[in-house]
This record gives C-alpha cells, sequence and structure tokens, in this order.
C-alpha cells in the first residue's frame, strides 16, 4: 500500500520535475507595468559620472515606478546614450522588488526598461500569499506581468486547513 502511494506520488510529480528543469511560467504582481511611468529613486547617496553615463545611488536605495517597488543597497543607473533616458537599472546586495501584494527576493537585479523585463538571479524567492517558490533566475515581462523561473525551481504551495 505504501509502495503503490509512493509511485503514485513520483508519477505524479514528473510533469512538475520536468517544467522545473526547463523553467516555470507563473504571474507576478496583480496589473501591467507602465515602462514609461516616471521612476522616482531615494538613497543615502548619488554618485554620477559623465564620462559613462551612469548615476550609482547606495545605501537603502528605493525606487519605485507606478506599482511597482524595488529595493535594493546599491542600484547602477544607466542612461541611453541618444535619448537622455534611463536604459536599464541594474541593483545589487540583496535586491527586493514588489508588485502588488506579491513580492520577489534576489542578489541582483537588471531591469531592462526600454525591453520592459526585469530579471533578477542568484537565490531567487518569490511569494505570493502563502505560497513560495524559489530557483536560480527569474524573469518577469512587465508587459504581461508573466514571470518564468529558471535553474532548479522549488514549489512550496500551502494547502487550505481542514475543516
Amino acid at each position: 500500500m505504501i509502495r503503490r502511494l509512493i509511485v503514485t506520488l513520483l508519477i505524479a510529480g514528473l510533469p512538475v520535475l520536468a517544467q522545473a528543469q526547463q523553467g516555470t511560467a507563473v504571474k507576478f504582481g496583480s496589473m501591467q507595468q507602465d515602462t514609461n511611468a516616471p521612476v522616482e529613486v531615494t538613497a543615502d547617496s548619488l554618485s554620477i559620472n559623465q564620462t559613462d553615463g551612469t548615476a550609482l545611488y547606495t545605501g537603502n536605495v528605493v525606487i519605485v515606478q507606478g506599482d511597482m517597488r524595488l529595493a535594493a543597497p546599491r542600484v547602477l543607473v544607466v542612461y541611453s546614450e541618444s535619448q537622455g533616458r534611463i536604459d536599464r537599472l541594474e541593483a545589487s546586495g540583496g535586491v527586493t522588488l514588489v508588485s502588488g501584494d506579491e513580492a520577489a527576493e534576489a542578489e541582483r537585479a537588471d531591469y531592462d526598461i526600454e525591453g520592459g523585463s526585469v530579471t533578477m538571479a542568484g537565490n531567487v524567492l518569490l511569494t505570493q500569499g502563502p505560497n513560495a517558490l524559489t530557483s536560480e533566475r527569474m524573469v518577469v515581462d512587465l508587459d504581461t506581468g508573466a514571470a518564468r523561473m529558471m535553474g532548479r525551481v522549488r514549489t512550496v504551495l500551502q494547502q487550505g486547513e481542514a475543516q
């Protein structure tokens, strides 16, 4: 009986394991992100490099754009050469990304504003209510709110209490 249960659980889990190795698609955030919305940055200090067109924010950096919030100890802002607009944000040192009631944490994140995506890497943890997913990398498409997790994905789904 126990052997049959174990075999059944293993067979039922095979599609999940196969998907985990290829990557897992999940929804991130409650709405689409407007990448043209103003970007507000607060930090303890700012260093501007006119030569390479970057700005380095350090210390309690918080970036807000629309309903999305990103926090990290260090964020490098890279400006587009031709338009003087922000091209991308490179956050490091432990990053938290919040959209709606969902949050993701990672060692670093790269927000490609023009491409409309955020790539988080290094011990990614995504929480969706009581559920949690971990992986090595997550790419969020801000136009659709879809996220793809790659690199040994682990999911913990909380079941409702028996009543």
